[in-house]
């Protein structure tokens, strides 16, 4: 029997009510979600990727319930950049059996201030936030809170006026695992259920597991066995910028590393379609090499901006852009699909090209707005779940 609303049931957030991590960590006050497994954070030593993990992309909270109001306790990490436009709140997306019913916004939290020009960051602690969502109908309904794709969020408590239960995922729904840049993570994006991958993964009816870590598909071996040990139907690895942004390695490392890293895949999942995606459009860094830089100089304006620092006549010496990555992903997927029938490849530019950089341009010259995820997200959708000829239509098995 329902509770009435003055005695609230508080339900643990447990590992069986949240979907989309591969971990929860215990705090002292809750769980924090992540997205790579505990040891796999034990092999990095990178801020950007440690950070980029623990924001929630894709992460979310699935339960059963009759409640007609629910509250959710969280302390997220608001990230504040001198000299930057302040960024917007992290958004909360509520879905109820799958459709739209809510979105909400929590304020106070923890911040990070980071002075882009030196480097320093310097963190401190904030109150948590409730959120509540009211007026749901007292059936038996499948209720989704999808966490801040881009704000690191701690859970303390859920509380509903009816009892809470597990929701099992649909029966035959199959789980897509996916790896990216912050592209695939969600920058930029309006909301958690509307970057590309989340938009992609309601159109193909599968649950998403999306590994988009901003500044950090750098080909990482640990990245690799951590997916190699997730369970997957269906697994896409999207790569190219962010080895131009870091200027990381030259050509002569990236294509073994590229094997590697398929070869580790192949490891945990010998069958499962695998789809290799190259870079998106990204003008500045189509002919130039990186590192990718802050264009201080328009900040004055409010508008932070990327600039591409490397030297187009440095590709002779082997240094990576866009259009040398997209050439030789083009020659591995082909040379290794003679002895593998399940992998493909997609040049991004399907997703994002030319003619969408006309009409929509990248408002930072880096990263798409929110009309672009949801062009990439339907595109991507039409091409990887097409019946009878998609890398992910329906027929394939767990890898």
């Amino acid at each position: 029997m329902p509770s009435t609303p003055h005695t609230p049931i508080t339900t643990p957030v447990t590992a069986d009510l949240v979907r989309g991590a591969l971990d929860l960590e215990p705090t002292p006050q809750g769980v924090l979600p992540h997205r790579l497994p505990a040891w796999a954070r034990a092999r990095n030593t990178d801020a950007q990727l440690a950070m980029a993990e623990s924001q929630p992309s894709g992460v979310r909270l699935v339960f059963r319930t009759r409640a007609t109001a629910v509250e959710l306790d969280t302390v997220p990490t608001k990230r504040i950049y001198i000299g930057a436009p302040p960024r917007p709140d992290g958004q909360y997306d509520l879905l109820v059996d799958g459709r739209p019913a809510g979105r909400a916004t929590a304020v106070g939290g923890n911040t990070l201030t980071v002075d882009m020009s030196t480097g320093t960051v310097e963190h401190a602690t904030g109150p948590a936030a409730t959120l509540r969502f009211t007026g749901l109908s007292g059936d038996d309904k499948t209720v989704e809170i999808w966490l801040p794709h881009d704000e690191t969020t701690e859970l303390i408590a859920l509380r509903t006026d009816a009892p809470v239960e597990a929701a099992a995922p649909a029966s035959g729904r199959r789980t897509w695992l996916h790896h990216g840049s912050s592209i695939s993570h969600g920058s930029d994006a309006a909301s958690p259920t509307t970057t590309w991958p989340a938009l992609a993964a309601a159109r193909g009816g599968v649950e998403l597991v999306n590994l988009g870590l901003s500044g950090s598909a750098l080909l990482d071996p640990f990245v690799a066995r951590a997916m190699r040990d997730t369970p997957a139907d269906l697994i896409s690895v999207k790569i190219g910028i962010n080895l131009v942004n870091a200027d990381l390695m030259r050509m002569r490392a990236f294509t073994p590393a590229v094997h590697g890293f398929l070869d580790t895949l192949r490891e945990g999942h010998p069958t499962a379609p695998l789809l290799l995606i190259s870079p998106i459009l990204c003008p500045i860094h189509e002919d130039t090499p990186g590192p990718t830089a802050f264009d201080f100089t328009r900040l004055g304006e409010g508008r932070l901006l990327f600039t591409a620092a490397g030297d187009p006549a440095e590709r002779a010496e082997g240094k990576l852009t866009l259009s040398a990555i997209r050439d030789e992903l083009e020659r591995i997927v082909t040379q290794r699909a003679a002895d593998d029938p399940n992998l493909y490849l997609l040049d991004g530019r399907e997703l994002y090209g030319e003619a969408d950089h006309a009409e929509l341009p990248l408002p930072d010259r880096l990263h798409p707005d929110a009309a672009t995820h949801r062009r990439m997200g339907e595109r991507f959708a039409a091409h990887a779940f097409a019946a009878g000829r998609g890398p992910f239509a329906e027929g394939g098995g767990r890898g």
